[in-house]
């Protein structure tokens, strides 16, 4: 049985076929950003990265009580390569799945899934509403207020970035980096 290696016009479907939710997509459009730019930044496949990021969720939005069990269910039928679904897998360690992050593209989709979430609050709340002037300073000043972006499991942050062996600040300034690629998408260009 051969496995198809997926482009990301077949990502986008699949994701759109399991999730109609304008704020689940925009979240996977940022992942998938961030990704893209951290592959660059490691010298890796930022087409097989940024694929890995854009489908992360993809049961999420029909599945919440399965995620990620039945994105590996999905995404063994749709026949997709045994690294994705594994790297799509471990970015639940802990929280809904057992597979841990191994390689560096697992460890950092692990880390920047939550971290987008942040950003994007944080962008909003600031008068232009972008994530275009928005600093990793601002958003470490929003991080110690545990109410702002309640959801956002700053653990999983912290665990990461001790996993890459990479400080807080530099994270979120990539991860801002790669989110500034895709304000468009993802609604944060704001009024600049």
């Amino acid at each position: 049985m051969s496995r198809n290696i997926p482009d990301r016009e077949a990502a986008l479907t699949l994701l759109k076929k399991y999730n109609q939710s304008d704020s689940l997509i925009k979240h996977a459009f940022a992942v998938e950003s961030v990704m893209r730019h951290f592959a660059v930044l490691e010298n890796e496949d930022a087409e097989k990265w940024g694929i890995i990021g854009l489908i992360h969720d993809l049961d999420y939005e029909k599945y919440p009580e399965q995620h990620c069990s039945k994105t590996k269910e999905i995404l063994e039928e749709e026949l997709w390569p045994e690294d994705y679904i594994r790297a799509v897998v471990s970015h639940g360690w802990g929280i809904c799945s057992d597979v841990k992050p191994e390689s560096r593209m697992e460890k950092i989709l692990y880390t920047i899934d939550e971290l987008t979430g942040l950003v994007a609050t944080t962008a909003m709340v600031r008068p232009s509403k972008s994530v275009l002037d928005t600093s990793a300073k601002s958003v470490m000043k929003k991080w110690k207020d545990k109410r702002f972006a309640a959801g956002v499991d700053r653990s999983v942050i912290e665990n990461g970035a001790q996993m890459l062996g990479m400080e807080l600040p530099e994270i979120i300034t990539q991860t801002i980096e790669g989110m500034r690629k895709a304000a468009q998408e993802i609604g944060l260009k704001g009024n600049l």
